[in-house]
């Protein structure tokens, strides 16, 4: 699968999410961590600036002055020769990259953090992060937010959308969960449904990214999520 597509999916998915939800909705914080969770999944770009402000927004991710950062005081000097985007990590690339983002990172002038880093804890113990900001972060199952997702696309007749999510199949979109069928999984029975009312389920994808009828011809599960309704029951 091409990395721009997950990053483009995952973009359009926090836009939908954002504009269908409430202001004072903080559930999309969780939400917006989980599709990133996901994104994280792939060998994609740090695609945080693309939409800034809206993670800024919900309160995922926080911007500071570089002078607020706990350790600045001892290392002005190292913060102050900052001049291109640094995440401050130390972490060995060659082994575990996945908390690059854990000490926060710089985009000069400013400081950033994400919800449920270590330097986001830090900042609610200095009390720079308060209120709801500081609340712990859980974030929701895959699926749920998916089906949040299409659902959103659905009302913004955003059919490609909910055509790349359906395409990733069940399987792809539950993440460790083990089930016998997706029907037995409300937002997953719900997913397919919006798909199939829209039309997504034949919408034109990039070459490969949605199976062939010969992948699941065999498979009465898989046959039923990309639109086959005569499997028994």
């Amino acid at each position: 699968m091409s990395l721009h597509v997950v990053e483009d999916l995952i973009e359009q998915s926090i836009r939908l999410l954002h504009v269908a939800s409430p202001k004072d909705d903080r559930r999309v914080r969780e939400r917006i961590a989980t599709l990133y969770r996901y994104q994280d999944v792939y060998d994609c770009s740090f695609t945080h600036f693309r939409l800034l402000d809206i993670l800024l927004e919900r309160g995922f991710t926080h911007r500071f002055e570089l002078r607020q950062h706990p350790e600045y005081s001892g290392r002005a000097d190292y913060f102050e020769q900052l001049t291109e985007f640094t995440a401050l990590a130390e972490i060995d690339p060659e082994e575990d990259p996945s908390g690059w983002l854990e000490d926060g990172y710089v985009d000069p002038p400013h400081l950033y953090c994400d919800a449920g880093t270590a330097l986001w804890r830090t900042m609610i113990q200095s009390g720079q992060i308060t209120g709801s900001d500081a609340e712990p972060l859980a974030p929701a199952p895959l699926a749920e937010v998916v089906h949040e997702v299409v659902r959103a696309a659905e009302h913004a007749g955003d059919v490609e959308t909910i055509a790349l999510w359906h395409a990733l199949g069940w399987h792809g979109i539950t993440e460790d969960a083990w089930l016998d069928h997706p029907r037995d999984d409300p937002a997953l029975a719900a997913i397919r449904d919006i798909a199939l009312r829209t039309g997504a389920t034949t919408f034109e994808l990039v070459s490969g990214y949605r199976p062939t009828p010969a992948y699941y011809e065999d498979d009465p599960i898989e046959a039923w999520w990309f639109g086959d309704d005569t499997e028994s029951h």
